[in-house]
């Protein structure tokens, strides 16, 4: 795995050739760029592979006050400092806020989208949301401890196993949230992590805007969804094709975080998609 770089204030790991398309990878929560080391080196004989460590993630220093609109701030930094003018978006999780933010301000730059287990939909928001709703329009502490009731050991290791089938289960690697949970466990970070719970509203705000983004601009797009999500409900992957009706889309036997059981699948698709919409076969 490549080792991270700091540059622009975010840590980076990057691969590949600048003069070939760049990809960039957005992790998602609790993880940071580490998600996608056994994507990055297949990737990079196609693109110049980009993985940031979000603020607060990995090996990225928090910045304050922590919203997903500031870590697209900084992300945009991150591809200006590499001069990087357009770019194949990998859409997942607490990346997609990021992600779309840089599309709708940008979306001549956006050569492609790769959406992985990520909401911009109401119908992926079921009733695991319900706490983090009461949440949002009632900001007490009562409300904000349930909706952050997973900001613990436990719920970082849920993060990766919980509730999917065992054998699935049994192919992750405990070290990932076990290194995703030192890094929580941080001065600040958990604070940090809060205080991006509640921001997360913002992105769902955004929801009408994403929809006319997409409607418009109908860019290229791969889907690799993990069926046993229990965070984003399935019924996200139907809204995605009919925002999307050329969308290539790819229901996995995985979890939320895909790459940790079909990594090398997934980098297969993502390859040959790169190179398909670029005319390179």
């Amino acid at each position: 795995m490549t080792t991270p770089t700091t540059i622009e204030g975010l840590a980076v790991r990057t691969a590949g050739d600048h003069s070939r398309p760049a990809l960039l990878l957005l992790h998602g929560f609790p993880a940071s760029s580490a998600s996608f080391r056994d994507v990055i080196a297949p990737l990079s004989d196609t693109c110049f592979v980009i993985a940031p460590d979000l603020p607060g993630f990995g090996q990225s220093e928090p910045i304050e006050p922590p919203s997903f609109e500031r870590h697209a701030d900084a992300v945009e930094r991150l591809l200006a400092k590499l001069d990087v003018d357009s770019w194949y978006l990998y859409v997942h999780d607490f990346g997609a806020p990021v992600a779309l933010h840089l599309a709708t301000r940008a979306p001549d730059a956006v050569r492609g989208l790769i959406v992985q287990n990520a909401n911009v939909h109401a119908s992926g928001m079921g009733p695991s949301w319900e706490a983090t709703k009461a949440y949002w329009r009632d900001p007490t502490p009562e409300n904000e401890a349930a909706a952050t009731a997973h900001l613990t050991y436990e719920g970082t290791r849920y993060q990766y196993v919980g509730d999917i089938p065992p054998d699935i289960a049994a192919r992750i690697d405990p070290a990932q949230w076990e290194q995703d949970w030192r890094v929580m466990s941080l001065p600040g970070r958990i604070a940090m992590q809060r205080a991006l719970v509640y921001d997360y509203r913002r992105h769902v705000a955004r929801f009408g805007e994403i929809a006319r983004y997409l409607e418009q601009r109908q860019p290229p797009a791969l889907m690799l969804w993990g069926r046993h999500d229990v965070f984003f409900d399935l019924d996200e992957t139907l809204s995605w094709m009919k925002a999307l009706p050329r969308m290539e889309a790819h229901i996995l036997d995985g979890p939320h975080l895909l790459l940790e059981t079909h990594a090398a699948r997934c980098a297969g698709l993502m390859r040959g998609f790169v190179r398909g919409v670029e005319g390179l076969e």
